[in-house]
């Protein structure tokens, strides 16, 4: 759901029940401002950053480890590219 800015301001009660089924985008002059989530929709975000965050610092204790394994592989990958890379639709 998108609104504008004024809207959002004059129906904020149905603007809460709103994002308790998607988020809805705030618009003001024309682009997206802001949006309102639902708590569960925040809270779910939250503990999906931090895992990832955690996962980053996991991904740094296995780098310090092997940082010569690491650091080889990766440069084989700058010198020789992905094999099998030109197949990829990304």
């Amino acid at each position: 759901m998108q609104i504008t800015a004024t809207e959002a301001k004059n129906r904020f009660g149905h603007m809460l029940d709103a994002c308790q089924r998607s988020p809805v985008v705030i618009e003001k002059a024309g682009r997206r401002h802001g949006v309102l989530l639902s708590a569960q929709q925040y809270d779910e975000l939250m503990t999906q950053l931090q895992a990832s965050v955690s996962a980053g610092r996991s991904g740094r204790r296995f780098y310090e480890q092997y940082k010569d394994w690491v650091d080889m592989n990766n440069a084989l990958v700058a010198q020789s590219g992905i094999p099998g890379q030109e197949y990829r639709p990304w």
